[in-house]
């Protein structure tokens, strides 16, 4: 930092400079840099409001009480945590960089978050939705908009098969896809590759789309795996509204995004006996106990149905 009292400028140099660190170092998506940038951004805000301008003053004090100001405004348990872990990233990589003496966010502890059941699918419900979704991309006739009926049968089909994110999905190329065995190479956070194998339909839906994605692929998306109805590459936001789309036109199926088909996946492979370390690696999980939460997930399921079924429950 400058010498002197830092200016808004000095700070905004700062954050563009903690942004290139998680973009080219970190390896971080465009998704995580947004949220990282935004909590550290927030806290500067709150900051200067209270009358500490220069980063290199700011007090674990100063930072808890930022937290406890956010816990009393009625932020989530969860928000709180990912601001807490965005602080203590980017104090660390300044003081590590040189930009400030110390670390004040070194002891900064995030709130404990429960570990909530999240909502799922049965699996006649994802059999529904996805027979559904190929009976109505069967019945359309005009070119172009039965390419886009078979390019969401094979975005749900490869959400549900792989369990890969919605980030991952939209940044496959056609090079990802090994027809002949049935894989797909993805790139995850922090730029690690796995590969994700899919099962007979979503392999066939998948190859239904790609004879047809010449309809709407256009210039700047050449390698794109899916693209939108404008021929670029697909926008994150264009498959939920697909997948709500979908989960909509099904009688009682739960009103999940993306990420609940990779919840379905990952339940309905521990209800069929999947190894868990298996399951863990299909998703890309780098710690065994997020993979465990489905474990809860599938106990939680037995016992329901244990008291909905058993004559002394």
């Amino acid at each position: 930092m400058n010498t002197g009292v830092p200016t808004a400028s000095d700070v905004a140099r700062l954050l563009d400079a903690f942004g290139e660190h998680l973009r080219l170092e970190r390896g971080c998506s465009p998704h995580t840099v947004r949220a990282y940038l935004g909590d550290v951004t927030a806290l500067f805000e709150h900051l200067d409001r209270v009358g500490v301008a220069d980063p290199a003053t700011v007090t674990l004090a100063d930072l808890r009480t930022w937290l406890a100001n956010q816990h009393a405004a009625g932020a989530e348990r969860s928000s709180l945590q990912r601001r807490a872990a965005s602080v203590r990233t980017f104090f660390a990589w300044a003081a590590d960089a040189g930009r400030i003496g110390s670390n004040p966010a070194a002891a900064l502890r995030s709130p404990k978050v429960s570990r909530r059941l999240p909502p799922t699918l049965e699996v006649d419900q994802a059999r529904q939705v996805l027979d559904a979704i190929a009976a109505r991309a069967s019945a359309i006739e005009e070119p172009a908009a039965a390419a886009a009926a078979a390019r969401d049968v094979a975005i749900l089909e490869v959400l549900y098969a792989s369990g890969i994110r919605v980030s991952e999905a939209c940044g496959l190329d056609i090079t990802d896809f090994d027809t002949g065995r049935g894989l797909l190479r993805v790139l995850g956070k922090g730029g690690k590759e796995r590969t994700a194998p899919l099962g007979v339909p979503a392999v066939a839906a998948l190859q239904g789309w790609l004879d047809v994605r010449p309809l709407l692929v256009g210039p700047a998306a050449r390698t794109a795996m899916f693209v939108g109805d404008r021929g670029g590459r697909i926008d994150p936001r264009v498959v939920r509204r697909i997948v709500h789309r979908a989960l909509a036109a099904v009688p009682d199926a739960p009103d999940l995004g993306p990420h609940g088909l990779r919840h379905a996946m990952a339940t309905h492979l521990l209800e069929g006996g999947a190894d868990l370390r298996a399951v863990q690696e299909i998703l890309g999980h780098s710690s065994l106990a997020t993979t465990q939460l489905y474990t809860h997930v599938t106990t939680e399921r037995l016992r329901k149905a244990y008291q909905q079924a058993h004559p002394r429950a």
